[in-house]
């Protein structure tokens, strides 16, 4: 595992995932929790950045993955 940790691949999408997927999971916990003034938000903005940068992402990871492996 840490092998695929190093490659700077793997580390640009892990990172965009979690900066893009990030903020749409926490509105979403936030808002299950009660800690939230609307029950059922609606957070348009950050689904969109969150399905801009979910498969970049992931294509990031798997040549990562690819290219350790490969070597």
């Amino acid at each position: 595992m840490g092998r695929y940790l190093r490659s700077r691949l793997v580390q640009v999408g892990l990172g965009l995932l979690i900066l893009g997927s990030g903020p749409l999971i926490g509105i979403i916990v936030y808002a299950k929790l009660g800690f939230y003034h609307d029950p059922d938000p609606n957070p348009v903005g950050f689904g969109m950045l969150a399905g801009l940068t979910f498969w970049p992402s992931v294509i990031l990871i798997g040549l990562g993955v690819w290219r350790v492996r490969r070597s």
